[in-house]
């Protein structure tokens, strides 16, 4: 039998009952941070592009848009994952050779679940799936060092996501997921040398197509069965063979994903808050600071650090600044936070973070680099005032070994959506999510279309 069947039947066995009690709670706080980080980006410049896009071109008014409004789900996919992502503030995965993001699946999940009348519980069993794909994946099938972006393991994601929710059979879902994986493999350069807009795009743009997929193998089109081992399929010509018994697999990753405590690419963040602590122990001048030493593993020197993905301390817009480690160090410094207010184009110009970013070092300790991604070990020493201040970090607050609880996503969804809702939409967004595995999906939906858009609706 093709791999592929083998992962459509996980994914039509799939059932929200198997999932342990900390799965499911997990869940709901994915579910509750990725809206947050949804309703808090709607000013962003590439959404209300995509906004115009959708309002120009149009499309069946089948799934609703968070901010109001209603298209296609396919294009509902591409806006809401749009939304989830453009921040930089979402959940991420982390697998020796591959970093991703399974909360980028929520737009295609929740727009197949609305398609489809499903309930909660379903839109929840369809996430786990999502997250369970993506997540194995990254683990088993890296692809990054190859050339290619973590999106591609979202095909598979996505697709078996949005199949799910569908209620596709098992022989509809392997045609889904084998059309997504074969017809979408992205480059990396998305993430290396100048970033631009797609950075933020890229895995919507894999949301939207592999909802659309899903929809073609509903109408009976049909894929590559041998997608994954067949001649020039992934294991040929991307990945190289694994193994990988989807039989054995249960719905439990989503308990090893971690959630970002700063607006801020996702290897940087023990890094920002031993910076933090050190500043708020000794009462650090920033403009005093002379040099800024930072010791990480190699994941994050080479993506965010200076390494084989760019130089990082040229920094002119927002997709350089939050993947540059030298920037986010030296804003978190100067400002005492890294929130969205910290990428306005005004910020990333002004010439106290231009010039203290210029003193950040970055270092690769391969020590450092080989207890990834069990730890997030770094080292941070600030020279100022003739001394050093240092401290080792491990891990941070939000990380797998420190998980972050209801209550203080609850206050980060509040402190992202507040621009945009008032004090009993928020209570009531956070009273659904809370209770999502009782209630309708369109409980939920019907609150996020309230959320005001900058532009009005």
């Amino acid at each position: 039998m093709p791999h592929v069947h083998d992962l459509s039947d996980f994914v039509s066995d799939a059932a929200y009952d198997t999932l342990s009690e900390e799965a499911q709670t997990q869940l709901k706080i994915r579910v509750l941070d990725s809206l947050g980080c949804a309703i808090g980006a709607l000013a962003g410049t590439p959404v209300r592009a995509l906004r115009a896009h959708l309002a120009d071109f149009g499309g069946a008014g089948q799934a609703t848009l968070i901010g109001g409004g209603r298209t296609a789900p396919d294009r509902a996919a591409l806006y809401n994952s749009a939304l989830v992502r453009y921040l930089d503030y979402n959940d991420s995965y982390l697998a020796k050779g591959e970093t991703g993001h399974p909360s980028d699946n929520l737009g295609s999940v929740m727009a197949a679940t609305e398609y489809a009348g499903g309930s909660g519980e379903d839109l929840l069993t369809a996430l786990a799936v999502a997250y369970q794909v993506q997540c194995r994946l990254s683990d088993e099938a890296p692809v990054r060092d190859k050339g290619f972006d973590h999106t591609v393991q979202g095909q598979y994601a996505a697709a078996a996501g949005a199949a799910k929710a569908l209620g596709l059979d098992p022989e509809q879902t392997a045609h889904a997921i084998a059309i997504s994986g074969t017809a979408h493999n992205a480059l990396r350069v998305t993430r290396t040398g100048e970033i631009s807009h797609w950075k933020g795009l890229a895995y919507p743009e894999t949301g939207f197509t592999a909802t659309h997929s899903a929809f073609l193998a509903k109408r009976g089109i049909t894929g590559p069965p041998e997608v994954f081992e067949g001649n020039k399929g992934f294991m040929h010509s991307i990945s190289g063979d694994f193994e990988l018994d989807w039989s054995e697999e249960d719905l439990e990753r989503v308990t090893s994903t971690i959630i970002k405590k700063y607006n801020a690419e996702i290897h940087s963040q023990a890094t920002l808050e031993g910076a933090l602590e050190l500043k708020r122990e000794h009462d650090i001048d920033p403009h005093a600071i002379d040099e800024i030493e930072i010791d990480t593993f190699d994941v994050a020197f080479h993506i965010i650090g200076g390494g084989e993905e760019g130089d990082k301390t040229i920094v002119r817009r927002k997709e350089e600044a939050d993947h540059s480690l030298h920037y986010m160090t030296a804003v978190a410094l100067l400002d005492d936070q890294v929130l969205p207010a910290q990428y306005d184009q005004d910020r990333i110009e002004a010439g106290d973070v231009q010039s203290l970013l210029q003193k950040v070092r970055v270092n690769e300790e391969p020590a450092y680099s080989d207890r990834f991604p069990d730890h997030m070990v770094c080292d941070v020493r600030i020279h100022a005032d003739g001394k050093v201040y240092e401290t080792h970090k491990e891990d941070y607050e939000g990380f797998h070994t420190r998980p972050m609880s209801w209550d203080t996503v609850s206050e980060k969804f509040t402190r992202l959506a507040e621009p945009y809702t008032d004090a009993a939409l928020r209570s009531d967004i956070i009273g659904a999510v809370q209770t999502l595995e009782t209630i309708p999906a369109t409980d939920l939906f019907a609150l996020l279309a309230e959320v005001e858009t900058p532009d009005g609706r």
